[in-house]
């Protein structure tokens, strides 16, 4: 997440906090907040204190949507790979961007699963007998680009994730192991959209949302 997302994100918490804290709310989503004036919903005093949060938000919003606007602007002038990328609901430009520019040239792995390897998404084992015990991600690699896939497989798995063979794959294993289930659902989306993207890359391909479930095995390659 850039700085400036992050600074604006912890704003708005903070103005939550605060105005909670003071038995009120301020209703409604984030972008509302950002986007209208929410002081109406405030008494007069706490409108008068609150006035200098709510407007470093709507600055600092202001500058994060002119930084998007030079990422675009970017890809469509410099990188024409981004276009291949962004096919997939939940990765954005700057996703895109930063996938290409980490990973520099599409033909350093032999295969599209090592991508999810190099950026430190897979899982590490340690032998141990007859077994073989899944530990966490090697979290090797980029830890930037790995935290925007983590964040694109939790659009992609939440409610306004668009259907799909990575959105199927991963609610079905949410559904399993409680509260784990759902982290390891994310870790392994974003392995698996890590994937995804390298092998749109490398082949130019349109995207297919649906493509394994067209072919009715359900199935992801990992």
């Amino acid at each position: 997440m850039p700085p400036n997302t992050h600074a604006c994100t912890t704003l708005i918490n903070t103005a939550r906090g605060l105005v909670k804290t003071n038995g009120e709310r301020l209703h409604g989503s984030s972008s509302r907040i950002i986007k209208s004036d929410v002081s109406s919903d405030l008494s007069p005093e706490l409108r008068i204190a609150m006035e200098p949060v709510l407007a470093s938000i709507k600055a600092l919003t202001g500058q994060i949507k002119e930084y998007n606007r030079k990422i675009i602007e970017l890809g469509k002038t410099s990188y024409p790979e981004v276009a291949l990328l962004t096919q997939v609901h939940g990765v954005g430009p700057l996703v895109a961007l930063t996938f290409i520019l980490t990973l520099e040239d599409p033909q350093r792995f032999d295969k599209s699963r090592d991508a999810g390897c190099y950026i430190g998404l897979q899982p590490a084992r340690r032998n141990s007998g007859n077994s073989q015990p899944q530990l966490h991600i090697t979290k090797e690699g980029d830890p930037y680009l790995r935290s925007l896939l983590v964040e694109s497989a939790n659009h992609i798995l939440g409610p306004f994730g668009a259907d799909s063979d990575l959105r199927r794959w991963g609610l079905a294993l949410a559904s399993r192991g409680a509260g784990l289930g759902r982290k390891r659902a994310i870790v392994g989306v974003a392995r698996k959209l890590a994937v995804v993207l390298h092998h749109l890359w490398v082949t130019g391909e349109v995207y297919r949302p649906l493509h394994q479930a067209s072919l009715g095995t359900g199935a992801v390659a990992a």
